[in-house]
């Protein structure tokens, strides 16, 4: 027996309460697909698209339909999604049977048992963008009901992939920059041993260790934490 769905201001709710620095992105994309599905009462799957360079991915689904659907889209370029992810705009196929806009999509989704479908853009920022999409088996599942829900709760689900996106970017830039500084220091660490050893200012010993990474086709950080290592383990003179 299906479970009844779930009201959509506890969907809303519950999508409020993602704490984004506890929950990893793909899972508030997971989340926002099932949360979508569980507001409806007719039948559907679920897929989150985000569109970054001019490629899609499906980052979240809740079955290989949705799933089938949209890299369809993605193999021909063209598709609901990929016009409201575009386009920020509602995608609505109210029937397959009559659907032309876009030919090789609509014959899969025939063959595949799709009757209808909505997509809704996701606007997150300029590099990236998404769309929430809704297929059903049956013809005419959406009404303007049905729709004008799933426009609110796309709203919702913009702002927590937005939120989402610019937290994991953050995310990413504090652990290159950590990256970074530790690269920096070891190679300063790395300076000031062949400072000591040569007797060189610091851009020769820079100069030392950029050739000896050219010549052994090794990166300078490697060279330089090779360097270090080996002073560490060097015994001190009594």
């Amino acid at each position: 027996m299906a479970s009844p769905p779930t009201d959509p201001a506890d969907a809303f709710a519950e999508l409020g309460r993602i704490k984004l620095g506890e929950v990893a992105l793909d899972d508030v994309l997971q989340r926002v697909a099932e949360l979508a599905k569980r507001v409806l009462s007719t039948p559907v799957e679920v897929s989150v698209t985000l569109v970054r360079g001019g490629t899609g991915r499906t980052a979240a689904l809740t079955d290989d339909l949705a799933l089938d659907m949209d890299e369809r889209q993605y193999a021909q370029g063209t598709g609901p999604c990929l016009d409201a992810a575009a386009s920020g705009d509602l995608m609505s196929v109210p029937d397959l049977r009559v659907e032309d806009r876009w030919p090789d999509w609509t014959e899969r989704g025939l063959k595949t048992g799709v009757g209808s479908s909505v997509s809704i853009g996701l606007p997150i920022q300029e590099a990236v963008v998404g769309a929430l999409n809704v297929y059903a088996r049956t013809p005419h599942a959406f009404d303007d009901d049905t729709i004008t829900v799933l426009q609110t709760f796309a709203a919702y689900a913009a702002v927590a992939l937005a939120n989402a996106h610019l937290y994991d970017s953050t995310a990413t830039l504090a652990q290159q920059m950590q990256e970074a500084m530790a690269s920096r220091a070891v190679i300063e660490q790395a300076k000031g041993i062949i400072m000591a050893e040569r007797r060189c200012t610091p851009d020769e010993a820079f100069a030392i260790l950029s050739k000896v990474s050219q010549d052994s086709n090794r990166k300078l950080r490697h060279v330089a934490q090779a360097l270090v290592d080996r002073a560490a383990r060097k015994p001190s003179a009594s």
